[in-house]
């Protein structure tokens, strides 16, 4: 019995190390935001601090992926996962970016006016586009379903860097928002593994690098005096109705300083 115990656990060890050092820092996570909760105190920008124990998160899903690709155990985690046939990853990977930008349409409080939003998220996705092509074309590696260019995921790294900017945007006013978008990101990563797109070491890598790269920005805030529209950042929604020709309207006001 004994002996079956201990075979069991030799032939599953590499599943557990891979649960183990991806649930980690997720763990650590949720504790720094209960601890946050109780902080009356907080920093002004908090969120762009870049100590090595603030970047677990990302580290630990890069980490989880190339353990899984070192251990040569994709196929085997690829058959937990059920097969779906759906494009909907195509268009909720950008959801974070959309959510994002309707917030602040409806007035909600952001750590940058609306420029800065821009010009953060678009420094982002571009240095994660380039060091995921990048991969892509130096790693060859073929798809569940035959195709190419398979690692990391493109797809996962997008929706993830869009997830991380609202959250770094977002953090210090409304955690419920902050972390809305992880939700979409997380289930366009699940979505590219059910529909055959990607391996599960696909999307923890690019899920990795667009949280740790966003990181970086949001630390170092490049182009930061940059603000050619002096943006507020303060957008207002106003519902109009013209009763003579009963026409329904919108107007989006947006201040300046």
């Amino acid at each position: 019995m004994g002996a079956a115990l201990f075979s069991a656990f030799l032939h599953n060890i590499k599943y557990i190390a891979i649960i183990i050092l991806f649930y980690t820092p997720i763990y650590h996570s949720f504790g720094k935001i209960v601890n946050e909760k109780y902080d009356n105190k907080i920093a002004d920008h908090d969120s762009s601090d870049f100590r090595l124990k603030n970047q677990l998160v990302p580290i630990g899903l890069i980490s989880g992926g190339l353990l899984i690709e070192a251990l040569d155990c994709k196929q085997e985690m690829q058959d937990w996962f059920p097969k779906t046939n759906t494009n909907v990853d195509d268009y909720i990977q950008y959801a974070p970016i959309a959510i994002l930008y309707t917030s602040d349409l409806l007035g909600v409080k952001h750590r940058n006016n609306a420029f800065n939003q821009t010009k953060y998220l678009i420094i982002s996705e571009l240095a994660t586009s380039i060091i995921i092509n990048s991969l892509k074309r130096i790693t060859h590696s073929t798809r569940p379903n035959g195709e190419p260019f398979s690692f990391p995921s493109g797809h996962t790294s997008q929706s993830f860097t869009g997830a991380t900017v609202l959250y770094h945007e977002t953090k210090d006013y409304c955690l419920p928002l902050a972390y809305s978008g992880y939700l979409f990101s997380t289930a366009t990563a699940v979505l590219r593994v059910t529909n055959n797109k990607h391996w599960v070491s696909d999307v923890l890598v690019g899920a990795g690098i667009g949280i740790l790269v966003t990181n970086l920005v949001y630390y170092i805030e490049p182009l930061k005096n940059w603000d050619p529209f002096k943006l507020n950042g303060k957008a207002v929604i106003v519902p109009e109705i013209d009763i003579n020709s009963n026409t329904y309207l919108i107007s989006v006001s947006i201040l300046l300083k």
